[in-house]
């Protein structure tokens, strides 16, 4: 990819530029380009899905084998170019290195997974109450799927979208993130070569005023799957159930983590640092919420900034570099103005708190601890999306569940203790869709269902088998046999 080279859209087989165009800077080195990116507008995006829909019952009636090959292809690509395109991930996105490969090679995964998923689309058969009648119940695709994806995770997100979507015989319309195109236009370079009919898969950049607007309100779109910010899902959904259109959506968080007076510390800090600090905090399922009861509050905060101090803040493709720069500015301010706001709250900043100096100009902030914060400060209640996390001192376990429970968001949650009694009681009574016992809030499989409650999330879950509650719709036949 060369810095000056114009990436267009695909739509219907072809490749296309747009009415605009963006350029697209490394968070890392302000000074490098990664490209420039068409910009789509909302008649390419109904070109798209009128692409689509045309596509669609061809791709659904390609045959198994020939689906389960097309995705199992894909999957064996990502997988074997991890390290080239998780640097282009990096590069555009920030977060280290590794987890830019592991996040591609995590795509290609999907694709694996659900390449498997195409041979396992068996029906239901059973007899009519009546007699000589029997009934058949199997799944079929819903039509045409709208993706709209996020930026901080470029290809995992959208993918464990996608593949299922294709697995079920789907066509699909994808809006990536913005912030992220070079990933986005990777993927669709790779998908360009598939054995697919024109239009089952499409890629729209652009704004989401224009196309995210356009896609989500589009008669003939028949499901959307939105992860992003509470406020644009409202609008999405809003839009989408105005045309009675089928919508999953994935949202805000503000995850705990409890650290309990038995805890290992070592775990405890390591989950700690994972979970809120990793990919700069940039993650729905970041632990920003630190609980910790009071026998291991001032151990817990003492080995944590120790931690902090001896992670580096750097270059995304510097492999000393353990947090890589925050996506953009007006990320980065937001950050700033949050740590802003948390010391006029009264919170006790422990740890960070300013722009971090590199080899190269970019966003790089430093990780942030506070301590002395009570759960009902906006810092506590809000998604922040960056390093910083917040400690909550409680007096036993069972303030810290009720603490944890006292969110309007449920995505993750997570424990640390050595007690099995202590870790069935937060993992049945936290009101989180995904529960974690000495493990970082932030990490899940691909072959079980990811989702949470509240605020979080709508719609059925993703991922794993429960993805397919979303991607199919479900037809009941009956069949006079002539006997009875």
């Amino acid at each position: 990819m060369t810095e000056q080279a114009l990436h267009k859209n695909f739509i219907a087989g072809e490749w296309l530029e747009g009415p605009g165009v963006i350029d697209n800077q490394n968070p890392s080195d302000l000074s490098q380009h990664l490209g420039q990116f068409s910009q789509a507008n909302a008649e390419q995006t109904h070109t798209a899905i009128a692409a689509a829909r045309q596509a669609q019952p061809q791709w659904a009636a390609i045959g198994l084998e020939a689906r389960y090959t097309t995705l199992l292809n894909i999957g064996t690509e990502l997988i074997a170019r991890a390290e080239e395109l998780g640097r282009i991930l990096s590069s555009e996105e920030g977060k280290p290195l590794a987890e830019g490969k592991g996040e591609i090679y995590r795509a290609g995964q999907f694709f694996h997974y659900y390449a498997a998923e195409v041979h396992r689309q068996i029906g239901d058969i059973t007899d009519s109450v009546r007699p000589g009648i029997e009934v058949l119940a199997q799944r079929e695709p819903v039509g045409v799927v709208g993706v709209i994806s996020p930026w901080n995770f470029p290809l995992a997100t959208a993918v464990w979208k996608i593949a299922p979507a294709l697995a079920f015989g789907n066509s699909v319309v994808w809006k990536p993130a913005n912030l992220v195109p070079a990933s986005a236009w990777h993927f669709a370079e790779i998908m360009s070569r598939q054995a697919m009919p024109a239009g089952t898969f499409n890629l729209v950049m652009g704004p989401g005023r224009a196309v995210g607007d356009a896609l989500s309100g589009a008669a003939d779109v028949d499901a959307i799957s939105f992860t992003g910010s509470v406020e644009v899902g409202r609008e999405v959904g809003l839009r989408a159930m105005g045309q009675l259109t089928r919508v999953q959506m994935e949202m805000g968080s503000k995850n705990p983590l409890v650290i309990l007076d038995d805890a290992d510390i070592d775990t405890a800090v390591q989950c700690a640092f994972v979970g809120g600090y990793s990919g700069s905090g940039q993650k729905c399922t970041a632990s920003s919420r630190l609980i910790v009861t009071d026998a291991m509050h001032d151990r817990f905060v003492d080995a944590l900034c120790a931690r902090l101090a001896n992670a580096p803040v750097g270059h995304a493709l510097d492999p000393n570099t353990q947090i890589g720069p925050i996506v953009d500015a007006d990320q980065f301010q937001q950050n700033l103005d949050w740590i802003e706001t948390a010391k006029q709250a009264g919170a006790t900043l422990a740890f960070g708190g300013e722009p971090v100096k590199a080899n190269t100009q970019g966003y790089f902030l430093a990780p942030t601890l506070f301590t002395d914060t009570h759960n009902a400060m906006r810092i506590n209640q809000e998604e922040m999306f960056g390093p910083i996390a917040c400690v909550i001192r409680v007096k036993d376990a069972h303030e810290a569940l009720s603490v944890a429970n006292d969110t309007r968001f449920g995505l993750t949650a997570g424990v640390i203790t050595e007690s099995l009694s202590a870790a069935n009681t937060f993992r049945r009574q936290a009101r989180f869709g995904c529960t974690m016992v000495n493990l970082p809030t932030a990490g899940t499989d691909y072959h079980v269902p990811f989702g949470g409650r509240g605020e979080s999330s709508y719609g059925p879950r993703e991922q794993g088998q429960y993805a397919r509650e979303f991607y199919t719709r479900v037809k009941t036949s009956y069949i006079r046999t002539g006997e009875g």
